[in-house]
């Protein structure tokens, strides 16, 4: 007997529309409407007792007791607790509710982790490396040196043109412009930003460029393409960065995203710009950038510890 249908997740009707809001008002990734998506289950299943205008903020932190007893981490906890009360911020402007059930519910207090950066010459060593020299590897090799060059996200990366386009259906997201060495980018919240490509991304691109139309197939606009003409996905970068540093026997676990926190470590290392780093980055708030002056100062106190005489254990 199937039981599917019997075990899916039906989500009230409230929070279907409000997905429906967060997709098609505020434009919000399709990744983060899944993750809303996951969040939002739980609140479902309290509405089937409990009306949404009327939960009460006793019945929310029972909700979030729960969510605790069954080992959820704090960081998941908090990103539950955003969600719900994001979805009756939204409600209490479609009906009568006024009072927000989440409102001064915090998550429990998590243990502050820093960012997995590599060091200068691991990094440098993982994207100067083309190992091999077919399309397929020239388009790694620029996406790699991408990465690292303007501290992109991988679903930024994927999403770049090979120019800006507008048409009756279809207006580019990001796109690179080789002459102004730039990337345009939109990254979270809609948010629009500029970041200077450097000159060894700049020729692996223009490597990758001479090699493309082998690949172009289906996706006319896409920089980036599979073997199969089609544009690149975020799960095959992460999949192929991986096995790239796995061949240069780099043994930090590496992922697009290590890329970008190196690229923040390394600038705010070199400039001490955390203004700059924040602007390049795309962060929204500056609380969000300065995790990486924690990690600046471990990596000098790494320096100072190997290399200062009265550091050193006897």
């Amino acid at each position: 007997m199937n039981t599917a249908t019997e075990t899916t997740p039906v989500l009230h009707p409230d929070c279907v529309s409000f997905l429906a809001y967060l997709r098609d008002i505020r434009h919000y990734s399709p990744h983060t409407i899944s993750s809303y998506r996951t969040d939002l289950i739980s609140l479902s299943a309290l509405f089937a007792s409990t009306p949404p205008h009327q939960v009460s903020t006793l019945q929310i932190r029972k909700l979030t007791s729960q969510l605790h007893s069954k080992q959820l981490q704090a960081r998941s906890i908090a990103r539950h607790l955003s969600c719900w009360r994001s979805f009756f911020s939204w409600l209490s402007n479609h009906t009568d509710t006024e009072i927000n059930p989440v409102i001064g519910i915090k998550a429990p207090k998590r243990s502050k982790s820093l960012p997995k950066a590599l060091s200068v010459d691991e990094a440098v060593h993982l994207v100067e490396h083309a190992l091999g020299t077919s399309a397929s590897q020239a388009a790694d090799h620029a996406m790699f040196e991408l990465l690292y060059s303007s501290g992109l996200r991988v679903s930024e990366l994927v999403n770049l043109d090979i120019g800006y386009c507008k048409e009756a259906a279809y207006t580019s997201s990001g796109w690179i412009d080789l002459a102004e060495q730039m990337v345009h980018v939109t990254g979270k919240g809609n948010k629009v930003r500029e970041v200077p490509i450097g000159s060894s991304a700049i020729t692996a691109l223009q490597h990758w460029l001479g090699q493309r139309p082998s690949l172009l197939k289906l996706e006319p606009h896409a920089l980036f393409l599979t073997s199969r003409g089609t544009r690149m996905s975020a799960r095959l970068v992460q999949l192929r960065i991986k096995a790239h540093a796995q061949q240069l026997e780099i043994k930090s676990n590496v992922h697009p995203h290590v890329l970008r926190h190196s690229f923040a470590s390394h600038v705010l290392q070199s400039s001490g710009d955390l203004r700059a780093v924040q602007e390049l980055l795309g962060h929204s708030s500056l609380a969000s950038t300065q995790v990486y002056t924690a990690l600046d100062f471990q990596h000098l106190s790494q320096v100072y510890d190997a290399a200062h005489p009265r550091a050193k254990t006897k």
